[in-house]
């Protein structure tokens, strides 16, 4: 099983590739602040939240199960808002 250290650097990377990308969305097509990319920044920000929450849980009956289950929603949230990003119009 991977370590909680390695599940935590997951989380970060990837939602803060995602913000990365947004940054790049609105400097490349000039809407600099856009409300489209500060929802999705704010959404980002709220599943690293909520996931950092869940995985610092000290007692968690079934630790396997238990971050499994993370790792899933980080799956899930991250596609969704990739998708969110990719719908944004330039």
């Amino acid at each position: 099983m991977p370590s909680i250290r390695d599940l935590k650097k997951d989380v970060n990377f990837i939602l803060g590739d995602i913000i990365e990308a947004v940054y790049i969305w609105e400097a490349g097509s000039g809407n600099k602040e856009s409300e489209e990319g500060t929802v999705i920044i704010d959404e980002a920000i709220e599943v690293y939240d909520s996931l950092m929450d869940k995985i610092n849980q000290k007692k968690v009956d079934n630790a396997k199960s238990h971050f499994r289950t993370i790792r899933t929603e980080l799956e899930e949230k991250a596609t969704k808002l990739v998708e969110q990003l990719n719908n944004l119009e330039a």
